[in-house]
């Protein structure tokens, strides 16, 4: 399994996790198990398994990334808001969309973003919380 299936695989199950415990913000709202999955495996045959693509996909689905400004910073900063680092988190991600912005590789711009982010505090929270699990 290449790194980034386990990519992919670690925000799903993060994803779904979160699903079950955390209360819907005031618009977007978290996806259901259910949905998650189903997103999944859309996008997996989509995209014929290839990881950033997938991975684009997933987060694109669930609401948390769009083609124009990449990821969310608010949504995915409202899903760890428990670690009472929402801006700090925010500034991370949006620092990550701006520098890995790649406006005609958007499935690269999804992943190193995501890389970006997640290498620092933001994915050990990702870690701590999947081992949790």
């Amino acid at each position: 399994m290449n790194h980034l299936s386990l990519v992919v695989i670690c925000w799903s199950c993060l994803l779904l996790t979160i699903a079950t415990k955390s209360e819907a913000a005031a618009v977007w709202k978290l996806p259901t198990p259910e949905k998650v999955q189903g997103d999944l495996e859309n996008c997996r045959q989509a995209s014929r398994d290839e990881d950033a693509v997938t991975l684009r996909c997933l987060v694109k689905e669930l609401g948390l990334w769009t083609d124009e400004s990449g990821y969310n910073a608010k949504r995915i900063a409202k899903i760890f808001a428990g670690h009472n680092q929402m801006e700090e988190l925010m500034l991370v991600v949006d620092y990550c969309n701006r520098r890995e912005e790649r406006r005609t590789q958007l499935d690269d711009w999804a992943f190193l973003a995501y890389q970006c982010a997640t290498s620092g505090r933001f994915g050990h929270w990702v870690k701590d919380f999947m081992s949790q699990k």
